[in-house]
């Protein structure tokens, strides 16, 4: 009499499949953040895809073995079974394939972000709003004062607005979004902390706080990360003022598949869908960013407000490098000073593009402050005097020091 494998080898395949496909999951959700699946889940998937087909050869030659004079065939119900798990196994993998492309980041504590350490590839800072007179600071600022101007005049104008909103008149519709465009170190992160607070002191935001970004603060590595990344920024910068610094960087040249532009575009979604508690500030140098408003309709509705920042004057270079030497308890002799003068009248006279302005003064700050402990470090006694004067060698070697 014939003896058919009814069951037992699709039972067995089906059995097999389905650890396949739990294990499928497993690797799934165990994608980290940059998009790959654990290795070891895949490994044994890889295993177990190996190994079945042994599985059913082994179990067919041990039926032939035991029923030697019997045939052996596969009924059509067993050959479903072991067919609808092979199907079950091909949708898993493709899933998973697919998953592997748009697997979500878990994404960190913003505050968590801002105190990784220095290597670590995001810029993310966040500054919360001081006690103080904001208009006040603003106006001690060295230099700027278009700046002033233009940010005063901001102020004076939402100030109406809010009075007219209170008494019951009609608003017109404004935006609050600004682009601060000038060359490095010319005060914009300084004055988008002063914005925020004068924001806050007229009732436009609630808390005032700063959140200081890049491109590296917004854009991941993968596909659909981005967004994400993106969100998790803007939602630390709720109630404040989102600061994005070389903001042109989100839309390189000649790039149209960069992931930049999800991030752009998750951006103008939350200012339309958050404008009552999110102000947007973009930086960076003048040409730079227009092409970078030309290049979207959604930034050029939404960034409608210029602020330039001018360069320093060799004057007020001086002035800034004085204000160090206040504020960290040094002084600087008078032949100093003049060698200082001149060679900073030097430095603007032959600034290219890149000059640091106020960064640059500080560079030469702290290098004149290490050439004065190279100076005083042989010395076997040190007055209170010679502790803060910095002379003419020291000045002399800190612009040796920075070529």
């Amino acid at each position: 009499m014939k003896r058919e494998l009814s069951g037992g080898c699709g039972i067995t395949i089906l059995a097999f499949s389905l650890m396949f496909i739990i294990l499928g999951i497993i690797a799934v959700f165990e994608m980290r953040a940059d998009g790959e699946a654990g290795m070891g889940a895949l490994g044994m998937i890889a295993f177990f895809v190996i190994l079945l087909p042994f599985i059913y050869l082994g179990y067919v030659l041990m039926y032939k073995f035991l029923h030697p004079d019997e045939p052996v065939k596969l009924t059509r119900k067993a050959m479903y079974c072991g067919g609808g798990a092979s199907l079950l196994i091909a949708i898993l993998l493709g899933w998973a394939v697919m998953s592997n492309d748009r697997s979500e980041v878990t994404v960190k504590p913003i505050n968590e972000i801002a105190q990784e350490p220095k290597e670590s590839t995001d810029s993310v800072v966040i500054t919360k709003a001081i006690e103080g007179d904001p208009y006040k600071e603003l106006d001690e600022l060295i230099g700027l004062e278009s700046v002033k101007e233009e940010v005063h005049t901001l102020a004076n104008f939402a100030k109406i607005q809010q009075q007219r909103k209170a008494q019951g008149l009609k608003v017109p519709k404004m935006s609050f979004h600004l682009v601060f465009t000038g060359s490095p170190g010319t005060g914009k992160t300084t004055v988008a902390r002063i914005v925020a607070r004068i924001y806050k002191d007229l009732g436009i935001l609630k808390s005032g706080h700063t959140v200081e970004t890049d491109r590296s603060g917004l854009v991941a590595k993968y596909v659909g990360q981005t967004a994400v990344k993106t969100n998790a920024v803007i939602d630390s910068a709720l109630n404040g003022v989102l600061f994005i610094d070389e903001a042109y960087s989100l839309v390189p040249m000649n790039s149209s598949n960069d992931y930049g532009q999800e991030a752009i575009s998750t951006l103008l979604k939350r200012m339309e869908d958050d404008r009552d508690k999110l102000v947007v500030i973009i930086a960076g140098y003048p040409d730079e960013m227009k092409r970078f408003i030309d290049s979207n309709p959604g930034l050029q509705s939404r960034f409608t407000r210029y602020i330039n920042f001018p360069d320093y004057t060799d004057q007020e270079l001086f002035d800034i490098f004085k204000l160090y030497l206040d504020k960290n308890q040094y002084t600087i002799t008078d032949d100093a000073a003049q060698l200082l003068k001149d060679n900073l009248n030097r430095a603007v006279a032959n600034k290219t593009k890149n000059f640091g302005n106020a960064r640059y003064v500080r560079n030469v700050f702290e290098r004149a402050v290490e050439q004065q402990a190279n100076r005083l470090s042989s010395q076997p006694s040190i007055s209170n005097e010679e502790l803060s004067q910095l002379n003419k060698d020291d000045i002399a070697n800190a612009f040796k020091a920075r070529r």
